[in-house]
């Protein structure tokens, strides 16, 4: 019997083009980092607004609809910068996202100083502070895609949970660095607003390694010439040669940074998609429950602790109190997602459950160490529920529409906060239990509709052919 005929060098390049590269280490750090630093300066800024707003005199639901127009931009114009890292790579949406992150902490700053030194007055405050903040939503949600994009076009299907929870953390260890270092941050002449002057330096730091540390990796040529089936689809052929006469061989070729997509066979993907329909509608659910208890948690602890009096003490159990919550994530994503190998479905649901204990105890907390054991709580239900969501949204589709979804998914998250969180104040401000009731049927609601429509962990996670 004949040998085998060796396979083609088509065939040999095959699974180059199938597989995803895996990221190096020192990629991945300075991913990690560009989430680190943006949530760490977000969660430095919600540690110290309470005591802010307390100070310049304004209602607390004003201070939390001050976000919401930021959010409104973000859920708009975080898909459209995901698609446009298909085309213009996801290294340039990053940069740009931490230079809409480091002017709009930089010009928060400044007004904040303003309206606390008391050159213009606290209405004007609050406006010009919403208006420097839409910056943030405007430009600032170009980055997160494009992190998400990036790692989920180069990880396989099994690992992605743990690789998306790995960046998720970012945003845990963030909420754990930021808390931690606004009070160390609050200068004699600039008080209040010291975190938002430093976190903007940071973030120029950061996106200085971008610059220099992340090889570029914008598409060089048209769509033409080579188109790839999506790596995940059913129909079983890897690649179709289009090749026309007298076109540069490298035309035919795709950069060992690209995401083995070329631009122009990127398929659209309809928000009504049925593969990530339920997915969607539990990130949703339960990204405003999520944003309700942040939006509440700073002022609890003024209440609960008697601070309203005194602006500057409150920082402090403040920080403390996210501090504990963000450990909590960190445990979800960093420990038990890899460790008891949760897929997407498990995550989800088993956060969903935790989150209403956590929700639940701290309603009734009374003294600093309940209050920061129920928000620990509840925050290791979201630290498994989100990273969950997130990875079964990325698996529901094909490789190529990793940039769109991984918007959309950036969407869904801003819209948690464009109104929950005044809601959840505005609710707390009426009635503690009223507030807190809505937060935990948020939460049935994700864990019940999730229960029934998303996709098992075995189906989402079998590499396809």
């Amino acid at each position: 019997m004949a040998d085998a005929d060796p396979p083609s060098p088509a065939m040999a390049k095959a699974p180059s083009l199938t597989r995803p590269r895996p990221i190096s280490r020192g990629r991945l750090v300075l991913l990690f980092t560009v989430m680190l630093v943006t949530a760490a300066g977000n969660t430095a800024m919600q540690s110290v607004m309470p005591s802010i707003g307390t100070a310049l005199g304004v209602s607390d639901v004003w201070i939390s609809l001050a976000y919401s127009w930021s959010a409104i931009l973000w859920v708009g114009c975080a898909p459209i910068w995901a698609k446009r890292s298909d085309r213009r790579g996801r290294k340039s949406m990053m940069a740009l996202g931490l230079i809409g992150f480091s002017t709009s902490m930089a010009l928060c700053g400044i007004v904040l100083w303003a309206g606390l030194a008391g050159l213009i007055p606290a209405l004007w405050t609050l406006v010009l502070f919403a208006s420097c903040r839409a910056l943030y939503g405007l430009f600032g949600s170009a980055a997160p895609p494009a992190v998400q994009a990036y790692v989920a076009s180069r990880t396989p299907r099994a690992e992605r949970t743990q690789a998306l929870s790995l960046i998720s953390s970012s945003f845990g260890l963030g909420t754990v660095v930021g808390p931690a270092l606004a009070p160390l941050l609050i200068f004699p002449f600039i008080g209040l607003t010291g975190p938002f002057i430093a976190f903007a330096a940071i973030g120029v730091v950061t996106l200085m390694a971008l610059r220099l540390r992340l090889p570029n990796d914008e598409p060089q040529f048209a769509a033409r010439g080579a188109a790839f089936d999506a790596p995940y689809g059913n129909s079983g052929s890897a690649r179709h040669d289009h090749k026309r006469k007298g076109e540069p061989e490298a035309a035919q070729t795709i950069s060992e940074d690209d995401d083995d997509t070329l631009p122009g066979d990127i398929p659209d993907l309809a928000w009504r998609d049925a593969r990530t329909t339920p997915w969607y509608i539990a990130g949703l659910l339960g990204g405003h429950a999520q944003a309700m208890t942040l939006g509440i948690a700073g002022f609890l602890v003024l209440d609960r602790l008697g601070l309203r009096a005194d602006p500057m003490a409150g920082a402090g159990p403040v920080g403390i109190v996210l501090m504990v919550g963000a450990v909590a994530t960190l445990l979800a994503q960093w420990g038990l997602i890899p460790t008891l190998h949760l897929g997407p479905r498990a995550a989800t649901l088993s956060g969903m459950m935790l989150a209403i204990a956590g929700v639940t105890l701290f309603a009734v907390a009374q003294d600093l160490h309940a209050i920061a054991l129920g928000f620990g709580i509840a925050s290791l239900g979201f630290g498994l529920f989100r990273p969950g969501f997130t990875a079964g949204a990325s698996l529901a589709v094909s490789r190529p529409e990793q940039g769109q979804v991984s918007g959309k998914v950036a969407s869904i998250n801003g819209a948690g906060f464009v109104y929950a969180p005044a809601l959840g104040v505005w609710l707390y401000g009426h009635s503690d239990w009223l507030a807190f009731i809505t937060v935990v049927l948020f939460c049935l609601a994700a864990l019940l509709l999730g229960w029934r429509g998303l996709q098992a962990d075995e189906d989402l996670t079998t590499e396809r052919t």
